[in-house]
């Protein structure tokens, strides 16, 4: 009986929470910002708007890694808007054949753009300053929002400069 009366009582105090719990926006829509492909564009955007850089994610189709950032992490309120504030962030299909022009104006395609950026397993999130130089990249999913936001803050107060990322999380998740 007393079992019953746990169980009820917990689940009584978990059904408000999980109903707050937002199921995430399509980050294709609230995350990525829009492009013609046009990187070098886009880093004029990005320094007429303020924006600290750029963020490339680098992605293909089948990637269950990719997938879990898309539906568990980009796809959360908070951290579509802090990244909207701070870059402008672009996907980036490794095997895509799209023409795109990089950060120094030369013609290409996706697939190619990943060969010169040296991306073999995704996701990687690579962040560009506004003069199209790679300050930081990060290879694989993180942990969820927390760890991805930790990153965002780690390029956004120029701590990437100072120490690396892994020792950066550890002082500020524990």
């Amino acid at each position: 009986m007393r079992r019953r009366l746990l169980l009820a009582w917990y689940l009584l105090c978990m059904v408000p929470l999980i109903a707050l719990a937002a199921p995430g926006r399509d980050p294709f829509n609230y995350f990525f910002n829009d492009t013609f492909g046009n990187f070098a564009d886009e880093l004029q955007t990005a320094r007429h708007e303020g924006k600290q850089g750029v963020l490339l994610f680098f992605e293909q189709a089948d990637c269950p890694f990719c997938h879990y950032m898309e539906q568990n992490v980009l796809n959360q309120p908070e951290v579509q808007a802090y990244y909207r504030r701070h870059f402008l962030s672009f996907p980036v299909d490794i095997l895509g054949d799209v023409a795109i022009t990089d950060f120094h104006g030369r013609q290409t395609t996706e697939q190619e753009f990943a060969k010169v950026n040296r991306v073999r397993a995704t996701p990687v999130f690579a962040f560009y300053d506004l003069k199209g130089k790679q300050i930081f990249r990060y290879t694989g999913s993180t942990s969820g929002v927390t760890e991805f936001m930790l990153m965002g803050r780690y390029v956004v107060d120029g701590t990437y400069r100072k120490m690396p990322f892994v020792r950066y999380k550890r002082e500020h998740l524990q």
